[in-house]
């Protein structure tokens, strides 16, 4: 059995890139025994063994001129050669020069594979390098990678199997160089050919520069797409269809009810000034339906039709390569963006689509950011509505202060939580232009589900509060939470209501708030103590089914922290 895998390479060939595609989040850095030279280590699971894979600092010859190649020439001598495959990480664009300390690697008798990296910068100069018959000529395994966009990682993996101990005669200096020149005209062709307007925006999509102002921009424009259609569609749609059609047919049940009396209550709510108030009567045939398909279902397809644009052009695998360094930082990888993005429309298929994640320690740091810092449509429809007018500033403030805490509770968790974080391998596709079918049929299934999962859940949320309203049931739990509701956060003892009725539907709570008359500040500590306390009934069902009965109270109790801290803090420091 391999017990250890050493990358070696010359200086810039991109080793700590394929290094970090290899590991994952987790890495050792130390220094060889005795010196300030830095090895750093990390783990691979291939076939459900975990391998020490060791990234050797850059070195051009194992024919030592400096400290450094010989703390590589030492570290490939301290383990038996059957123990441990060698990775020959090589600049794709500088063949000829990297040939030198391949030739050294498979004359010396390791098990050897070669990573042509930076293969996408090859194809750009029109260099070709006929891999195959360059296997052959070498009599190891050749893989081209483009270690910065996942190209061809996972085929290394599955063909480091295939090293096998070299037995080639030595050469000389000179004939080695010899042997290059023969190798490079038999297996590499240049010719000249112009980026094409695709390729030079796919490279500029994947670049830490242009590509992080290019995905801020995608993300700004995205959003602006779903509010303008989300809200062109409540304009012209739903509220014509509610109050032109639907609102008459239910002010005559109303009256046939005697617009009073427990029936009443539970499928009209209370009548705000007589008359029938969508958004705060609260019954289950008037204030549940208009939240689910006029204030809520508009965003969601608004939304999920954007998300599909992004996944079908190739998009979203670029910005998880770009964030790639950022989440790592927070236990995770890049591709964690995409949970991250699907909990934005709701949390349910957000914290579902941590399955794609490898490790339990990734789905638990996944589903608790998720549910804490990332506010699903619904609840940002909501937040909308009520803060709205108070102009933008309170708006962005609730991002900002959830982003903030997303990458406090991120940064603690990776240093907390226990286990292992593998890399997740994703290639990178071109850009395509998407096929409008695809788009309709994942956008149906997308609407389809959460109307399953929504339209039950608020129905029973509307139906519980409103038997506890009209049974005065919740007089008890005021006077319990009380204190913490006013004396740490500073909102008044009714609003404990809304932020209880916000473990049933988050939408359904907060605009509960409205009658309540609150200032923009206790507006606001509202809107994001609900963003960041329980999550829905539905979410909350979820986490338990993926993470477990531990770890959901794990995560509980870190959003009841959470919940406390940050809502006393937005008490104390906001001043309007």
């Amino acid at each position: 059995m391999i017990k250890k895998i050493f990358l070696i390479g010359n200086p810039n060939v991109g080793k700590s890139v394929v290094f970090s595609r290899l590991t994952g989040v987790q890495v050792i850095s130390s220094n060889y025994p005795g010196t300030t030279v830095e090895i750093t280590k990390g783990y691979l699971e291939i076939a459900q063994e975990r391998i020490e894979v060791v990234d050797l600092p850059g070195t051009y010859s194992l024919e030592p001129s400096s400290k450094v190649e010989e703390i590589v020439s030492l570290m490939l001598k301290e383990y038996p050669k059957d123990e441990f495959v060698v990775i020959d990480v090589i600049d794709s664009t500088n063949l000829e020069r990297n040939l030198f300390l391949a030739l050294q690697l498979i004359e010396e008798g390791f098990a050897v594979i070669a990573c042509l990296n930076m293969c996408d910068d090859t194809k750009h100069r029109g260099i070709d390098i006929d891999t195959e018959k360059l296997e052959g000529l070498l009599g190891i395994p050749v893989v081209s990678t483009c270690a910065i966009t996942g190209v061809g990682i996972k085929l290394l993996i599955e063909r480091i199997k295939e090293a096998k101990l070299t037995t080639k005669d030595s050469f000389t200096h000179e004939k080695r160089w010899l042997e290059i020149g023969k190798i490079i005209e038999q297996v590499q062709h240049l010719t000249h050919r112009h980026h094409t307007f695709r390729e030079m925006l796919e490279d500029a999509s994947v670049r830490p520069i242009s590509g992080m102002f290019m995905a801020l921009g995608v993300i700004f424009i995205s959003f602006k797409i779903v509010r303008f259609l989300g809200e062109l569609l409540i304009n012209k749609v739903a509220d014509p269809v509610f109050f032109d059609l639907y609102q008459p047919l239910l002010e005559k049940l109303s009256s046939t009810l005697g617009s009073g009396g427990f029936l009443h209550h539970l499928l009209v709510g209370e009548l705000i000034n007589g008359k029938i108030d969508f958004k705060q009567s609260m019954g289950l045939l008037t204030t549940a339906p208009y939240i689910e398909f006029a204030m809520v279902l508009p965003y969601i397809i608004s939304f999920y039709l954007v998300l599909s644009i992004l996944e079908d052009i190739g998009f979203l695998p670029r910005l998880a390569m770009l964030l790639d360094n950022l989440f790592h930082r927070l236990g995770l990888h890049g591709f964690a963006i995409i949970p991250m993005l699907l909990g934005f429309g709701c949390n349910v298929p957000g914290i579902l689509s941590t399955r794609v994640l490898e490790s339990k320690r990734e789905r638990f740091i996944a589903s608790t950011l998720i549910s804490i810092g990332v506010p699903c449509v619904p609840l940002q429809a909501m937040i909308f509505g009520l803060l709205g007018h108070y102009g933008g500033f309170y708006v962005a403030g609730v991002y900002l202060v959830l982003f903030a805490l997303w990458l406090i509770l991120g940064i603690i968790l990776n240093r907390v939580s226990k286990g292992y974080s593998p890399e997740f391998l994703l290639e990178i596709p071109p850009y395509r232009i998407p096929s409008f079918l695809n788009l309709f049929q994942k956008l149906m299934l997308r609407i389809k589900g959460f109307l399953i999962e929504a339209v039950p859940v608020v129905l029973l949320g509307v139906l519980l509060v409103n038997i506890l309203l009209f049974f005065k049931l919740f007089d008890s739990l005021n006077s319990l939470l009380a204190p913490i509701v006013q004396g740490l956060f500073g909102l008044p003892k009714e609003a404990v209501v809304a932020l209880t009725v916000g473990f049933f539907r988050k939408d359904v709570a907060v605009g509960m708030l409205m009658p309540l008359l609150l200032s923009a500040k206790q507006l606001f500590i509202a809107s994001v103590l609900l963003a960041i306390s329980f999550p829905c009934v539905a979410t909350f069902v979820v986490l338990f089914k993926e993470l477990g009965f531990k770890d959901l109270i794990k995560a509980t109790l870190i959003m009841v922290i959470t919940g406390l801290i940050v809502g006393t803090i937005l008490n104390l420091t906001i001043i309007h």
